[in-house]
């Protein structure tokens, strides 16, 4: 076989392969002995039928199959003598396959990246300051007691808040009322457009009202947007959020809090670790981009795509809807593989991989927590699958830990 290496970028490799015409012959006999040892002819035992009577009857399958053989064959010898990390499967371009001629492809591969990062120190990371203001303490209070707040029927108009039972049905343009349906909506919360639940809002229990009402201009489906129909809409029943008072009680209903300050001590403590935690997300995306600007490489397309399709299946993405995922996600899922290879980089350059003693600590730590025995957390983790997660995650640690030292932390302004 002949490989002439074309013109490439990055991590694109393209070669032309020719295989001349005896070896495509060796090829198309191989195949052609292994399918007469195989199929069934006429008036002959299987595997004892002519050679010529097999190539006529399987002809085209026969070159298939030497086909893919001498591709294959191709691909294992360009990866071996050009000593390629390949990164993605191969693809190949522009064939031709003519009976008496040379056959001549294009391989197409992507390699791995060769990444140096000769500059990973010197940058002035700015660190959010962590500071919980009041405001930010009632608001999780009030999402505290939101979440023990029980809902009772009431009489008379719905209000923004209140959960109600409706029964919705539209106008046709046959003049039609479609089959009226039963809903259930909490007012405020975008489940109805405005229109309709401005028309609830004027109803009582039992009463009926009917209403043109204009959908939005952004209203999903396109077809609809800005059409105006009668809605038709009976309102059953109305229920209305009561929240407990934020007292001494309710602090000891919620955990083991001997007084509402105890309670507002602890969620203040929970918001500053969180603050804490976002922090440190923060300053490894900034130090993160700080070397993705001082550090340029090649990334596979290949890669870039995997993730996207990853994300999609763990969103559920429907079908229809993948290609504007596609569209918005790409971004950053290319910010991810890039991230990724600079801490890969760098846990095998400086020696930061997580070891088996890091992983015994942390899951004996984590044990501690849970009251639980160390094997039985291992277990647990190993069953689930997470065990390399863990793993990464320590490893992660271990990577920005070292790049932090290497690198000026400031506070924000």
């Amino acid at each position: 076989m002949e490989f002439t290496a074309k013109e490439s970028t990055g991590v694109d490799r393209r070669i032309q392969v020719s295989v001349p015409v005896e070896a495509v012959k060796q090829a198309e006999e191989k195949a052609a002995r292994r399918y007469a040892t195989k199929v069934r002819m006429p008036g002959f035992r299987q595997g004892k039928a002519p050679p010529a009577m097999i190539r006529k009857k399987f002809g085209e399958a026969i070159r298939q199959e030497a086909l893919e053989a001498l591709v294959r064959d191709a691909y294992e010898e360009v990866i071996t003598k050009q000593d390629l990390k390949i990164a993605s499967q191969p693809h190949i371009h522009d064939v031709k396959f003519e009976e008496g001629k040379p056959l001549t492809f294009e391989l197409h591969v992507e390699v791995r990246p060769t990444i140096e990062l000769a500059r990973t120190s010197g940058f002035k990371i700015a660190r959010p300051k962590i500071a919980i203001t009041d405001d930010m303490l009632a608001e999780q209070l009030e999402h505290v007691r939101d979440e023990k707040a029980i809902w009772t029927p009431t009489e008379g108009r719905p209000e923004v808040g209140d959960q109600v039972r409706v029964t919705l049905a539209t106008k046709e343009e046959s003049g039609d009322f479609a089959e009226p349906r039963e809903y259930p909506v909490e007012l405020g919360g975008g489940q109805a457009i405005a229109g309709i639940e401005d028309l609830i809002m004027q109803l009582s229990p039992g009463e009926t009202l009917e209403r043109p009402v204009q959908w939005p201009d952004d209203f999903p489906d396109e077809s609809q947007r800005g059409k105006s129909k009668t809605v038709r809409v009976t309102l059953h029943d109305v229920k209305r959020k009561s929240a407990p008072a934020l007292d001494d009680a309710f602090a000891r209903e919620v955990g083991d809090f001997d007084s509402v300050d105890a309670l507002k001590a602890a969620v203040r403590a929970d918001l500053e670790r969180q603050a804490e935690r976002d922090a440190d997300g923060l300053v490894r995306h900034r130090v993160i981009g700080e070397i993705l600007a001082a550090n340029a490489f090649d990334i596979p397309k290949s890669w870039v795509r995997q993730m996207v399709d990853s994300y999609a299946e763990a969103y559920q993405i429907p079908e229809a809807e993948r290609e504007n995922f596609t569209a918005e996600f790409l971004p950053i899922a290319e910010q991810q593989v890039r991230r990724d290879l600079i801490v890969d980089t760098l846990a095998e350059r400086e020696n930061l991989t997580a070891s088996e003693k890091d992983l015994d600590d942390r899951i004996t730590e984590m044990a501690e927590k849970r009251g639980a025995n160390p094997g039985q957390v291992y277990a647990s983790l190993e069953k689930s699958g997470r065990l390399k997660e863990l793993e990464r995650s320590l490893t992660e640690d271990k990577v920005f830990k070292w790049l932090l030292d290497q690198n000026e932390i400031q506070a924000d302004a």
